[in-house]
């Protein structure tokens, strides 16, 4: 049987489980999924932003986002709001409860970042992060 050549795409899948494992505990703490909580995150870094740019940003499908979104405007997280010139387009924002929900949760968070970083180093998460943005502008 011919060797093969190693899986980049199931390395970064479980490299991201390692991760999430440092996250996953907080989340369920506080009653958000991964999905949601990329939403939040995103909505509080970049602010309003129309649906697909959401969809875009958290890597959630668009079919999923409805769902997402859904939830978290029921929970008073995030409002949406048609833009008047253009009723197709929807602008989705933080409400003051998800501005909350996020300034309540980053302290934790940022304390689970230094637990990855302690364990990895400050120099190999950079050279990470680095090279993990370089993959991310490739274009097949």
């Amino acid at each position: 049987m011919p060797a093969t050549s190693p899986s980049l795409t199931l390395a970064l899948l479980q490299a991201r489980e390692a991760a999430m494992a440092f996250f996953r505990p907080l989340l369920n703490q506080h009653g958000f999924t991964e999905q949601q909580w990329r939403v939040i995150r995103i909505l509080r870094q970049q602010g309003e932003m129309e649906n697909y740019q959401l969809a875009e940003l958290a890597c959630i499908l668009k079919p999923s986002m409805t769902g997402v979104l859904g939830r978290l405007e029921r929970d008073g997280i995030v409002s949406r709001r048609k833009l008047v010139h253009d009723q197709r387009r929807v602008m989705i924002n933080l409400t003051a409860k998800g501005q909350q929900c996020f300034v309540s949760m980053i302290d934790e968070v940022e304390a689970n970042y230094r637990r990855i970083q302690q364990q990895m180093g400050e120099e190999k998460l950079q050279q990470l992060l680095g090279l993990l943005e370089e993959l991310k502008q490739i274009k097949p």
